[in-house]
């Protein structure tokens, strides 16, 4: 089963893909899209949709998973996120690929076993549970790749 992980956001949307076979996770893939912030919100949305509609081609996952918006202070930043996150819910849509979605703290409890671990108690669980993960991997892919562990761990048998 392939599983991709989708961090939204609307400067940097990390994406990350791994293969879950019985009880072990191989990494496929994982980058990071960064729409240019001098063009328009909707401009930028539409590369958004271009770049993950070709990860979708090119690695053909099965199942999504797509973290939950983090409401912070800004209404506006809080409108523009969700906004970037709606193309990435629809996006697996177009591909007929189910989205699963979970909250920061789903996510972090179960990789680490605790809700509120910080970045690097995270990274570290992730390259001990996922085989094959390369040395330098960015900060936004490697929370894609945790959402996706995520879905595996909590989905395993449903997916």
């Amino acid at each position: 089963m392939r599983i991709i992980g989708l961090d939204p956001g609307l400067r940097h949307t990390g994406w990350g893909i791994v293969e879950k076979t019985d009880s072990s996770f191989r990494f496929v893939a994982a980058g990071v899209i960064n729409p240019d912030t001098t063009k328009s919100l909707s401009e930028r949305l539409a590369w958004l949709y271009q770049e993950l509609s070709a990860v979708f081609t090119e690695f053909t996952p099965q199942v999504a998973a797509v973290e939950e918006t983090f409401v912070n202070q800004n209404p506006a930043s809080a409108l523009k996120l969700g906004q970037a996150r709606g193309v990435v819910l629809m996006t697996p849509s177009f591909f007929k690929v189910p989205v699963f979605e979970y909250s920061p703290n789903q996510i972090k409890k179960s990789i680490v076993g605790v809700g509120h671990a910080d970045k690097k108690q995270v990274d570290m669980m992730i390259r001990t549970a996922v085989k094959c993960i390369p040395e330098k991997i960015p900060a936004d892919a490697s929370d894609a790749i945790a959402i996706a562990l995520c879905c595996g761990f909590r989905n395993g048998g449903k997916l």
